[in-house]
């Protein structure tokens, strides 16, 4: 294990295959033209496990390859950038809880997958109101939403699950983190 670098560019290829399967087939049609699937899950996981840089490309690699493979490459720049902004808020927000008790793990957690789905809901509708104008980004808002509390409640689940099999430590002495 003495090349670091290229173990932490197997582990982010392997979360950025892991945000574009879990967009892309667990989709779960909204009435407002989106849908709701488990990608957001894992680019908030992506954002902790891997950092800043490597998570951020992971997220935004993944969630931007789904958009392709679903029919919405207009959107897939845009999801690039809003994808790995949410990793990288994920990883500063969680940052000061590495290694401390479980509970401030789980509150902060908590708190950045939330910080990270408001990154979600408004860099949609920015990107959305120069596509459709106000009102049509305005009207997808709510679908956004709904994404984002399913991304919240499932990233904190995976969490909870990831962190009580010791998964994260694991990774961390593979990919050499110092977080």
């Amino acid at each position: 294990m003495k090349n670091k670098n290229l173990i932490k560019l197997v582990f982010t290829g392997l979360m950025a295959a892991l945000v574009c399967v879990s967009t892309a087939v667990l989709v779960i049609p909204l009435p407002t033209g989106g849908f709701a699937n488990l990608g957001d899950c894992f680019v908030i996981i992506a954002g902790y496990m891997l950092g800043p840089v490597y998570g951020a490309l992971a997220a935004g690699i993944g969630a931007g390859l789904s958009d392709l493979f679903l029919g919405y490459g207009i959107y897939a720049p845009a999801t690039f950038v809003i994808k790995a902004i949410m990793a990288i808020v994920v990883f500063f927000i969680t940052k000061a809880a590495r290694k401390k008790s479980f509970a401030l793990q789980i509150t902060l957690a908590v708190v950045a997958a939330a910080a990270a789905e408001i990154v979600m809901i408004g860099g949609y509708f920015v990107f959305e109101v120069f596509l459709y104008g106000a009102a049509g980004a305005l009207a997808d808002v709510l679908g956004n939403a709904v994404q984002g509390v399913f991304g919240c409640v499932t990233s904190v689940i995976v969490y909870t699950v990831l962190d009580r099999t010791k998964l994260f430590n694991q990774a961390d002495k593979l990919t050499g983190a110092s977080y």
